[in-house]
């Protein structure tokens, strides 16, 4: 009888997981409850994700994006539409980024003089090199290529070419993550097809300070470089003249 009641226990203790279909049963359910949970709370930053995406791709593309609530608001309420006023708030240019790209609108580049702009305009100016690579592409004015394409080591770190200002740290489809730096004497520099940004707008930089990462991301990237810009007055200047990369 001992032996009787000392094993009914531990059936239904100790060893239920073995002998108990019901403990199994139970089990197994509370396993999937927890993956469930899990994939939902995946979907929803996944969906989180694909509309910061989205809102940026809407940024940087110009459009006005309080037309378009206005225009969806009569299939919403107006929880709904304020909710979306909001986060087109969030991922708003900076008044800083907004300045800077008038700035280059309101001067078409067939109508800039490109020749008035020599290297003595810097002679001051100690410019720390981007990364340490090989030229692949060089400046071309007249190709529309208005940096220079250098090829660094895996995981390089993209610095800081003078002392400056974050006024540019976000993504586009076509040059993937990229930063942007105003320097003295209205230059500004871009560092684009960055893996990862370091830094965010409005932080203050020294010059040869890490910005980046070097990566291949943007779809006009054939692969791992840095492409790098200078602009003077919004004015396209060729780096090599200023800056030595090997």
């Amino acid at each position: 009888m001992a032996c009787f009641v000392a094993a009914l226990f531990l059936s239904k203790s100790l060893l239920a997981r073995w002998f108990d279909p019901v403990y199994i049963e139970t089990e197994n359910m509370v396993k999937i409850h927890t993956l469930s949970e899990t994939i939902d709370s995946l979907i929803l930053e996944v969906e989180a994700k694909d509309q910061y995406v989205k809102n940026i791709q809407m940024v940087i593309s110009g459009e006005d994006e309080m037309d378009q609530v206005e225009t969806s608001s009569a299939e919403e309420n107006p929880e709904q539409e304020q909710v979306k006023r909001s986060e087109i708030d969030l991922f708003k240019s900076s008044e800083a980024t907004q300045k800077i790209v008038s700035e280059f609108e309101s001067l078409p580049l067939e109508e800039v003089n490109f020749g008035r702009i020599t290297s003595g305009s810097f002679t001051d100016n100690y410019f720390f090199p981007p990364v340490k690579g090989v030229v692949t592409s060089s400046y071309s004015s007249s190709e529309n290529h208005f940096g220079v394409d250098v090829v660094a080591a895996e995981d390089e770190p993209v610095k800081a070419i003078a002392d400056g200002t974050v006024i540019l740290a976000n993504w586009t489809l076509e040059t993937g993550y990229v930063v942007g730096v105003q320097h003295s004497n209205e230059l500004i520099s871009i560092y684009k097809h960055n893996s990862v940004i370091l830094k965010s707008v409005g932080d203050p930089i020294r010059g040869g300070e890490i910005l980046s990462i070097i990566g291949n991301t943007g779809e006009q990237t054939t692969g791992q470089h840095l492409h790098l810009e200078l602009w003077y007055r919004g004015n396209p200047l060729d780096p090599q003249e200023f800056i030595t990369f090997d």
